[in-house]
């Protein structure tokens, strides 16, 4: 199978790397947290398996519009784009693990699998003799790692965790948002994808300790954990400080000037992370005077007294349009930035220019690409998202090196 290319980027004529190529990774994951961390690992050139229920497979399949459709003739074939997200990369395998014949196809695979990530219930894999401790037993090295919204311990534990839910409890809904309005949500499901992120880096840590130890981990990955350790910032205030923290919009509880600030057209994000920042601010806004005053000097003054610099510079900023604001203050090396929507962002020049777009194929869809580059190449693996159960219950036979054969 031909790999993505994007004929407009830097990276199009180079192949892509392929550092996990010979791991095999058996995802009994759906959703988003456990298949983010999957496609990862597929984006490394690890060997997936997706194990879906017969019939409707992973949820996500059927959360749209929109669409994708491979086969325009079949609308079996399409699958929901939030699907398509989290889902390159890896072969589906339809397969029911509540019947004997089901649990024993599991238990092949995963007797040859290198990890294991799983999102069910707790102790609920365990009824099917699936559970960490019976397919260590098949195969001591096996990484598995458990996804969960609570973890395996604890009161919660029994819970089921979904992304909402947990920015809710773990606190950041109370961080995000207006001071005068309602809780909100991060516009997407950043708790289950920073979840997917941790699970992929202590799979990758679980198999660097493995060639030295030759035996596999159980990692036990929490949403509820993962949501609270996401805090940073705001809770090393809460514990150090003893203030609780509460929704400030765009402001930051730690920098001033660092939110979005109206203009003649629309607005500006100003992020001003210093002191000689705020000074060639002031410079550009035509009133060096501000910089040299005692409440707003250094950052902890202007924290201080952000009450009265954030009305003042707020009558500054409307004065000109966005582009003047970010042409003047980029030339000055004040970080700034246009508000963009998503249309916006899939067109940016930057996107294309770094190849973050994947183009659309005949039987491939747009996506976006990995983000991380090695020796200036994206790891992006070839497979598109699978159609459900397209494949063989088997691992890719080793190629004549002893590592996976090319796809």
């Amino acid at each position: 199978m031909a790999p993505f290319t994007d004929t407009d980027g830097p990276f199009a004529a180079a192949e892509a790397p392929r550092p996990l190529t010979g791991v095999r990774v058996l995802d009994l994951s759906r959703v988003l947290a456990g298949p983010w961390a999957s496609q990862i690992l597929a984006d490394y050139g690890a060997d997936v398996i997706k194990v879906e229920r017969p019939g409707s497979g992973d949820d996500t399949r059927a959360w749209g519009p929109p669409w994708w459709q491979p086969d325009p003739t079949r609308d079996t074939a399409r699958v929901a784009a939030y699907f398509v997200c989290a889902n390159r990369g890896k072969r589906s395998v339809a397969i029911d693990i509540t019947t004997p014949a089901g649990i024993e196809q599991v238990r092949t695979l995963a007797r040859d699998a290198d990890v294991l990530i799983e999102n069910y219930k707790v102790g609920q894999l365990a009824k099917y003799g699936l559970d960490a401790r019976n397919l260590q037993a098949l195969n001591p090295q096996l990484i598995y790692c458990s996804i969960t919204g609570y973890g395996q311990t604890g009161p919660l534990a029994h819970k089921a965790g979904y992304d909402f839910a947990i920015q809710a409890e773990g606190g950041l809904m109370s961080i995000t948002g207006e001071p005068d309005g309602e809780p909100q949500k991060v516009g997407v499901a950043v708790t289950d994808l920073m979840t997917g992120v941790y699970a992929a880096t202590a799979i990758l840590a679980a198999l660097h300790e493995r060639q030295r130890t030759g035996r596999g981990r159980v990692l036990d990955a929490s949403l509820f954990d993962v949501q609270v350790a996401m805090l940073a910032n705001q809770a090393s205030n809460q514990l150090i400080g003893q203030r609780t923290p509460g929704r400030m919009g765009n402001a930051h509880p730690n920098i001033v000037p660092y939110q979005a600030f109206p203009t003649q057209d629309g607005h500006l994000v100003l992020a001003v992370g210093n002191d000689s920042q705020f000074q060639r601010f002031c410079e550009v806004a035509g009133h060096p005077a501000v910089a040299r005053d005692v409440r707003f000097a250094t950052n902890p003054a202007r924290v201080e007294h952000r009450n009265v610099l954030v009305p003042l510079i707020t009558e500054w900023t409307r004065t000109r349009t966005t582009a003047d604001w970010v042409q003047a203050l980029d030339a000055v090396g004040v970080p700034c930035a246009p508000i963009h929507d998503i249309a916006q962002v899939m067109a940016h020049p930057h996107v294309r220019a770094r190849g973050m777009v994947l183009p659309a194929a005949p039987d491939r869809p747009p996506m976006v690409a990995h983000p991380v580059l090695f020796d200036g190449q994206r790891p992006t693996a070839p497979r598109p998202p699978p159609a459900l159960g397209a494949d063989p219950a088997q691992w890719d036979a080793p190629a004549p090196d002893g590592g996976a054969a090319p796809t």
